[in-house]
């Protein structure tokens, strides 16, 4: 029996077709089994491929999966955006708030229409400060990175974080610096086995621009993606970083920045992450994007 699969290519973070962040969005996905999600991912060869399914509970609007070229993940940011958007202009929908159902748990997200167009607002995880990456592995590190200890912002410690989907942060000095990475992916890959983290994301405070606080680079060799080029679930860990670190001033319970990514391989975007504080501690992480339709297809099988 021949199924047929609404399909959209959607750039998150972006209001401009063919920069910020591509993701493949399969908007009625009931059928599709594993294996077939990954052949679907690996053909398509973006970043992530979301896959939304209907619920058959009050608990929950819509279950979405996440699937790298090479493996499937628990959650990935510019994918919701991408999956919310897609789900908005395919519905006409209204600004409303639903729940997510992912690997990450049950989450909110708020759909905002704006003028016949959509923001999209992606509440994430639990807040998770990890593993400090010391001694050997932050010499490998380091290395594959092509990275020097005085290139290294001496307050900020290299450090496994996670709001649903990990990532090492690692803050140099130069913003010149970060657009000069040519990592070594096959050795990125080896160090995530060792440290059960698959995500590298560098970044710098070093911004020319006005309104952006932080620029960066993600690296995820290990699950198919050699460089991602604008990612909400690093950015958003990042703030909590930045946060419980003190790296940043704040007035106690909120604080909101824009982060830059993906100049340096030609698909820049804009990330808003907004951090809620209690006691001095980030306590929740929102991130939000504007996306735009690329194109839509029909994918029969």
């Amino acid at each position: 029996m021949v199924r047929k699969y609404r399909f959209y290519q959607i750039d998150s973070f972006t209001k401009e077709k063919f920069t910020g962040n591509p993701a493949g969005v399969i908007t009625n996905a009931d059928g599709l089994t594993a294996s077939e999600m990954q052949k679907i991912a690996r053909e398509l060869n973006n970043s992530e491929t979301a896959f939304i399914f209907s619920s058959n509970t009050t608990d929950y609007h819509v279950y979405i999966r996440y699937f790298t070229p090479t493996k499937e993940v628990p959650i990935c940011g510019h994918a919701t955006i991408a999956a919310h958007y897609a789900r908005a202009v395919e519905e006409k929908l209204d600004t409303i708030r639903i729940k997510q159902k992912s690997g990450a748990g049950i989450l909110p997200v708020d759909i905002n229409r704006i003028n016949d167009d959509y923001k999209i607002v992606m509440t994430q995880g639990k807040i998770e400060f990890g593993t400090y990456i010391e001694g050997t592995n932050r010499k490998v590190l380091l290395s594959a990175l092509g990275i020097n200890e005085d290139d290294l912002l001496e307050s900020c410690p290299i450090q496994i974080v996670s709001t649903g989907h990990s990532k090492v942060m690692i803050g140099i000095k130069s913003n010149t610096k970060l657009n000069r990475l040519k990592p070594n992916y096959s050795a990125l890959s080896k160090l995530s086995e060792i440290i059960e983290c698959n995500g590298f994301y560098v970044f710098t405070q070093e911004s020319k621009e006005k309104n952006i606080l932080v620029k960066g680079r993600m690296f995820a060799p290990a699950i198919g993606i050699n460089e991602d080029p604008v990612t909400g679930n690093a950015n958003g860990p990042l703030g909590a970083y930045l946060v419980h670190h003190k790296l940043v001033e704040h007035n106690g319970s909120f604080f909101r920045f824009n982060a830059k990514q993906g100049e340096a391989i030609g698909r820049a975007g804009i990330v808003e992450v907004e951090i809620s504080i209690e006691n001095e501690e980030p306590i929740k992480v929102r991130i939000s994007g504007e996306a735009v339709t690329v194109f839509q297809s029909e994918l029969t099988i």
